[in-house]
C-alpha cells in the first residue's frame, strides 16, 4: 500500500508510524520521532527527517538499530521469520534459491562477521547481484570496527531510502532506481529490427549465469519495457543474448545455414545501480557493434 506525502503530513501520529514504521528495520520509533517535524515539503525532506531521527539518538540506540537487521541468507531469513520488506529484498537477490553449499558459505561469513564486529552484515542487497554481494561481504571482513559501523549505517540508510521511495509519492522523490534497456538496428536494411528475441542473464559466478528476463523487440526495435526498471540495477556482470539470426531468416537476407551470426552475446558490467544503461545492438548478417547509451 502506498501513501502520498500530503496524506502522511496530515495523518495522526499512530497512522504516520503505522505507515512508515517498517522503513527502518523493526524500529517504528524512528517514524515516531520524525512525525514531530511535519509537514515535509518533499519526499527528500521526509527522508532527511527520518535520518535525523536516527542520528539524533545515543550510540547505544543506534547500535541496537543495526543489531536488529537480519543476517543475509541466515536461519531467520530461510524460515521467513523476518520483516516482510526484508523477505522481499533477500528473495529479489536470489538468496532464497541458494544451494546447500552456498547457504553454508553464507553461514560461515555471517558467523565470522558477527564475531568480529558484533553486528549482522548489512548490505543494500537490491543494489547488488549475487557475485557483487559476496565480494562486498568478503572485502568488508578486512575492515576495522569503527569503519565498519559507519559502512553498516550507510547501507542501512540506502535500504531505508529504497523502502521509503516505494511507499511514498510526492514532490522531490529520492534517486533510488536505475534502468537497463536495449534496442536492435538492422543496418543492412536500414531499419529497426522487429521481433528479435532477447535474453538478459546475470553472471553469478565464473561458470553460472542466471536468467533475469526475456523480451522481444517491437516495431521500433525496442522492448516494450526496460529490461530492468523501477528499481536499482544490481551491480553485476550481465550478458544480453540477441537471436539476430532468426530476424535475418525472416527478412530474406539469403543466409547460408548455419548463419554467420545467429545468437550474438554482449557481456557488460553495471557499477552504478541508479544509473541509466542502454546497451543496443547494431547488426548486419555479417557484423555487429554495441556501445553504452543512456
Amino acid at each position: 500500500m502506498g501513501f502520498t506525502l500530503a496524506e502522511l503530513n496530515e495523518a495522526d501520529v499512530p497512522d504516520f508510524v503505522a505507515a512508515l514504521g517498517g522503513v527502518f528495520e523493526a524500529a517504528p520509533w524512528v517514524a515516531e520521532i520524525a512525525a514531530a517535524d511535519r509537514p515535509y515539503a518533499t519526499v527528500q525532506a521526509l527522508f532527511a527527517g527520518l535520518r535525523a531521527a536516527v542520528e539524533g539518538v545515543d550510540a547505544a540506540r543506534r547500535h541496537a538499530l543495526l543489531v536488529g537487521h537480519p543476517e543475509l541468507a541466515g536461519p531467520a531469513a530461510r524460515s521467513r521469520s523476518i520483516a516482510p520488506a526484508s523477505i522481499a529484498e533477500q528473495e529479489a537477490a536470489g538468496l532464497d534459491r541458494l544451494s546447500e553449499a552456498e547457504y553454508a558459505r553464507f553461514e560461515a561469513l555471517n558467523r565470522t562477521y558477527r564475531e568480529r564486529f558484533g553486528l549482522p552484515f548489512i548490505l543494500c542487497v537490491k543494489r547488488h547481484g549475487r557475485a557483487s554481494l559476496l565480494r562486498s561481504f568478503e572485502a568488508r571482513l578486512a575492515s576495522d570496527p569503527d569503519t565498519e559501523r559507519v559502512t553498516a549505517e550507510a547501507e542501512m540508510f540506502r535500504i531505508a531510502a529504497i523502502r521509503l521511495d516505494s511507499l511514498v509519492t510526492g514532490e522531490g522523490g529520492l534517486r533510488t532506481t536505475g534502468r537497463l534497456s536495449t534496442h536492435v538496428l538492422d543496418t543492412a536494411a536500414g531499419r529497426p529490427a522487429e521481433g528479435v528475441a532477447v535474453e538478459l542473464l546475470e553472471w553469478v559466478s565464473e561458470g553460472e549465469a542466471a536468467l533475469v528476463t526475456r523480451a522481444v523487440t517491437n516495431s521500433d526495435g525496442r522492448t516494450d519495457h526496460p529490461l530492468i526498471g523501477g528499481r536499482p540495477v544490481p551491480i553485476a556482470t550481465y550478458e544480453l543474448r540477441f537471436r539476430i539470426g532468426d530476424h535475418f531468416r525472416r527478412t530474406g537476407a539469403g543466409l547460408q545455414e548455419p548463419p554467420f551470426l545467429d545468437i550474438v552475446p554482449v557481456r557488460f558490467s553495471v557499477g552504478d545501480p541508479e544509473g541509466h544503461y542502454h546497451v543496443p545492438l547494431v547488426a548486419t548478417p555479417w557484423s555487429y557493434q554495441t556501445y553504452r547509451g543512456s
